[in-house]
């Protein structure tokens, strides 16, 4: 795993890094250009949110260097694709951030032991960023938790990244002892989590109501879309999707989680279109 996964996949708070914004770009709008979007197009879309040519040239070097993107050329004109590992992790979060399913406690468990030999330090770190960038809570040392209705999900990536050979993968439900709520809390940093959906709250409520009371011209829609989605991409990775019923009364991941479904609904159209625009121009 190259550092630039962690990077990609790090948390974002206020303005998200040119870099990431590099990344939704391409999960957005290069896939549907096979894998593919040119010099020109990249640093028009970059120029409208805000990123000046130098920074967009500077991010897209060191995302060259990680093995993030490939320099790749159609006919006469110079542009970029997205390597095999990063096609991998959008398609993966594209049901985890568009059609996120909330689990409920008949669902039950994954608990997943593993042991890395102390020769494979790479392995063990990439084990761990796998399972946290999955959403699993630490129970203990070398015992990791997630709710049992990602099991599909992990066992597929664990396969594909091949660290399946390191790990085993347990399904049941929590029988005794404590209360399950007060674990749940322990095993992930619910403060943490919050905290996030309230930054994201209050950086994209007024921005859904100034859309439903003004609207806003293609290129406005463009920016607030991929700075919000930017924003949000992270948020299904830290909370897999616990069950509400041992979450704090008020959980305000619902709230979030509903601004985002408006604000997609509201803005994926115009940003697409006025894109399209751009890297055909």
């Amino acid at each position: 795993m190259t550092k630039e996964r962690s990077d990609a996949d790090a948390r974002i708070t206020g303005d998200p890094a040119p870099r990431q914004l590099i990344v939704t770009l391409f999960g957005l709008y290069g896939r549907a250009e096979k894998n593919w979007l040119s010099v020109a197009a990249l640093v028009r879309l970059m120029a409208e949110l805000g990123v000046d040519g130098p920074a967009v040239r500077s991010s897209i070097s060191r995302l060259k260097r990680r093995e993030v993107l490939a320099s790749s050329r159609r006919g006469t004109s110079a542009g970029y694709s997205m390597s095999p590992w990063l096609l991998d992790v959008l398609a993966e979060g594209d049901a985890r951030i568009f059609g996120r399913t909330r689990a409920s406690i008949d669902d039950g468990w994954l608990v997943v032991v593993f042991s890395v030999p102390e020769s494979e330090r790479e392995n063990r770190h990439a084990l761990r960023t796998e399972l946290t960038r999955l959403g699993f809570g630490t129970a203990a040392s070398g015992v990791w938790i997630a709710p049992g209705n990602i099991e599909r999900e992990v066992r597929e990536t664990l396969e594909r990244r091949d660290l399946h050979r390191y790990v085993d993968i347990f399904s049941g439900s929590h029988i005794a002892f404590g209360d399950l709520r007060s674990k749940v809390r322990d095993w992930w940093d619910l403060d943490e989590l919050t905290a996030l959906y309230a930054e994201f709250i209050d950086a994209y409520r007024p921005i859904l109501k100034q859309s439903d009371k003004d609207g806003f011209t293609p290129g406005e829609a463009f920016a607030h879309y991929v700075e919000m989605l930017t924003m949000w991409r992270r948020l299904p990775y830290r909370d897999p999707g616990l069950p509400l019923d041992l979450l704090p009364d008020g959980w305000n991941s619902v709230v979030a989680e509903e601004l985002f479904r408006e604000l997609n609904a509201a803005l994926s159209g115009p940003a697409r279109d006025h894109a399209l625009e751009a890297i055909h121009a």
